[in-house]
């Protein structure tokens, strides 16, 4: 079978969607660059961190405090394992809603040996109580503990190696003034654009031994949102559809057809992308609606529109935000090939 003959019902009829497992997540974490040198992307802040980490090492010492802010999937977790790795330094990973209580953390910090990374994911959803604990391991590397209750209580202060503390967060707002004063590099992670991750897609199809040609990593790399992770998915799932149909190349046809398989268009919409314009551009046609409403209409908690899907949308020009709720663009009707009814377009 020529790769130009298979059409999206044979693909359709033969190939199975995986599930996410432990398996698919070791995948991921293989495809993560080891150095700074080998990052791709986010250059002003890969420079400033090659300064901020070599003047540490020459002076012998622990690397500042570290802040990284951006959309998911951006390489907020690499550049984590990237500072151990510079530093010569052991990683230890964690995630805000983990620390629910204060013990949970002391229990952590004492454990760290000199010079080792800390890496807090979703910082921001520390509780107040727990930051309370982490204000002071921050700046004066103690930990004050409370030993018994009531009256016979006494506060006893621990003493905590030097380490470095790694936050990664996707809402800079929500954390605490006090918790972000207190990192000496807050760095903020941008979006990628397509020529960076199509070389992305084509060193993480070196290493999955994927074999590209043409248009192909571009083709992936114009769907992928801006987002390496979400190029890396997309580079897997072609993967699969090659491997399913034997074919040892995959050119610009295989990875179009691949990708419409799995629902995700030239635009790099996916299938709630396209409900919720929809429900814009023909049940709601030329009028705002609200989160609440679109989110009951979508079938998805306002949470996950708000967050992972409404920022794509905005950034696209297909959707805006008006003080009455939400309205569908001329571009999001030209792109599900409707006409628009009536005014209140933008």
């Amino acid at each position: 079978m020529s790769r130009r003959d298979i059409d999206l019902e044979q693909l359709s009829s033969n190939v199975v969607v995986p599930v996410a497992d432990e398996q698919e997540r070791r995948v991921e974490v293989s495809l993560r660059p080891s150095t700074l040198r080998d990052f791709v992307g986010q250059g002003e802040l890969v420079r400033h961190l090659e300064i901020v980490l070599g003047a540490a090492k020459s002076r012998g010492q622990v690397a500042d405090h570290l802040l990284f802010a951006g959309p998911p999937g951006l390489g907020k977790t690499s550049l984590a394992s990237i500072v151990a790795a510079e530093m010569g330094s052991g990683l230890r990973i964690t995630s805000g809603p983990v620390l629910s209580r204060p013990g949970d953390l002391a229990a952590l910090l004492t454990d760290l040996q000199d010079g080792d990374v800390l890496f807090i994911d979703e910082i921001h959803r520390l509780s107040r109580a727990v930051e309370e604990v982490l204000y002071p391991a921050m700046e004066d590397r103690r930990l004050d503990v409370m030993i018994g209750r009531g009256p016979s209580a006494r506060s006893i202060r621990l003493d905590l190696p030097n380490f470095t503390l790694v936050g990664a967060t996707t809402r800079t707002g929500l954390v605490a003034a006090p918790l972000r004063d207190r990192f000496g590099f807050v760095g903020q992670l941008d979006l990628y654009d397509p020529d960076e991750l199509t070389i992305i897609v084509s060193r993480s199809a070196s290493l999955l031994n994927v074999e590209l040609s043409g248009d192909a990593a571009a083709i992936i790399a114009g769907r992928s949102r801006g987002t390496p992770r979400i190029a890396n998915r997309l580079l897997r799932r072609v993967r699969d559809v090659a491997a399913v149909h034997e074919l040892g190349v995959v050119d610009g046809a295989v990875a179009v057809m691949a990708l419409e398989l799995f629902g995700v268009d030239e635009y790099g919409l996916d299938k709630i992308d396209r409900r919720i314009l929809g429900l814009l551009c023909d049940q709601f046609a030329a009028q705002p609606v609200g989160l609440t409403t679109l989110a009951h209409a979508c079938g998805e908690e306002s949470s996950t529109i708000e967050d992972a899907y409404e920022p794509f949308l905005l950034r696209e020009g297909l959707l805006i935000r008006t003080p009455r709720g939400r309205v569908a663009t001329e571009r999001a009707y030209a792109h599900l090939g409707l006409r628009p009814r009536g005014g209140g377009l933008v």
